[in-house]
């Protein structure tokens, strides 16, 4: 019974950061869809779009809860620098796997944070071009995916 409740939570992991990343596709190709003016080189104009704000907001939603779920499930993994050096090979594959799920957590939220940010306003705004942030926010939901559950199978194999 506990190894299908396991089963189930790295299940539910992954979906989060799937719909993670299929919504900030989805947000993306919103955002592609209104017009784009290009003034200069590095700068742009273009409608917000309400679609991609919404997108993109549930997808940093979603992503947040995956980490939060993983973090929770996995346990705490904190100890001291001699500790590390000391552990079995699978407690530092699951500290490893932890410390790139916080890396990629913070990028891809970032990302998914300053596309939806881009699409918030209901007017035309002129700045810095910010393509394909969402796109690659979503690409991060899905290493975080793996991440997060590489880290959850490690460190429940580490508490058995």
């Amino acid at each position: 019974m506990a190894k299908m409740v396991k089963i189930l939570a790295g299940l539910l992991i992954v979906a989060f950061d799937v719909v993670a990343g299929i919504l900030g596709y989805k947000a993306e190709a919103s955002e592609n869809q209104e017009k784009h003016q290009t003034l200069w080189l590095f700068e742009s104009c273009n409608k917000p779009s309400h679609e991609a704000f919404v997108f993109g907001l549930a997808a940093a939603t979603l992503l947040g809860i995956a980490h939060v779920l993983a973090n929770l499930l996995g346990g705490c993994s904190v100890c001291t620098t001699d500790d590390i050096r000391k552990a079995t090979p699978i407690k530092q594959l699951s500290i490893a796997c932890l410390v790139f799920t916080w890396i990629i957590f913070a990028v891809g939220l970032g990302m998914l944070v300053i596309g939806t940010k881009a699409n918030h306003k209901s007017r035309i705004s002129c700045g810095l071009i910010h393509h394909n942030y969402l796109s690659i926010g979503g690409i991060l939901c899905f290493v975080h995916a793996l991440f997060s559950v590489a880290y959850y199978v490690a460190a429940s194999q580490n508490l058995a």
